[in-house]
C-alpha cells in the first residue's frame, strides 16, 4: 500500500471523520450510523492510502512512498 492521500486531504479526512464519530455522544438516537460512516474518512486520513484513490489513480500525495 503507497500513500495516496496528501497532507491537506488527509487533515481533512481527520477533521471530518472526527466530527462525524463525535456527533454519535450529540446525537439522541443511540444507533445513528454518524459515527460508523466516520470512522472510513478518519481510518483513511490517519493511514494516508484511500482504495477508491487507487482504483480510479488518483494520487494527491506529493511525494511517492
Amino acid at each position: 500500500m503507497t500513500k495516496n492521500v496528501g497532507s491537506i486531504d488527509r487533515m481533512l479526512r481527520i477533521v471530518i471523520g472526527a466530527i462525524l464519530v463525535a456527533l454519535v455522544f450529540y446525537m439522541p438516537d443511540p444507533f445513528s450510523p454518524w459515527g460508523w460512516i466516520g470512522v472510513v474518512p478518519l481510518a483513511t486520513g490517519l493511514i494516508g492510502w484511500c482504495p477508491p484513490y487507487s482504483i480510479l489513480g488518483i494520487n494527491t500525495c506529493s511525494t511517492k512512498s
